[in-house]
């Protein structure tokens, strides 16, 4: 893996961490806050807890396991991507027609209660 893939896989859970975060063990969540949001390293984040840098790697890495596995299951971040691009379009060719087939595409009812 180079550089560019690290770094676009690092932003990818940056990302998710934000819609996941909560999801997560207060213990985690701090864990992972401090890595993406602080961009804290692992001795760094060892240190503050007293814990070994072997630890915080371990739940760094279960934790990214865990967020990949919530977008895989919710695919909430998938879903705004793909929204976000039928915005884009819609800006760049608004006509009735286009607008209504995208409010087709979401396809659920709103009157749910």
């Amino acid at each position: 893996m180079n550089k560019l893939e690290k770094l676009e896989d690092f932003l990818r859970h940056s990302i998710l961490f934000l819609y996941y975060g909560e999801l997560f063990s207060k213990k985690q969540r701090e864990y992972l806050e401090l890595y993406f949001e602080e961009n804290s390293s692992f001795s760094e984040i060892a240190k503050r807890y007293e814990i070994t840098r072997q630890a915080v790697y371990d739940n760094i890495k279960r934790g990214i396991k865990q967020l990949d596995e919530y977008e895989e299951k919710l695919k909430i971040f998938e879903k705004e991507k793909e929204l976000k691009n039928k915005l884009l379009f819609l800006k760049s060719n608004f006509t009735l027609e286009n607008l209504e087939k995208i409010i087709e595409e979401f396809d659920y009812d709103e009157n749910l209660e």
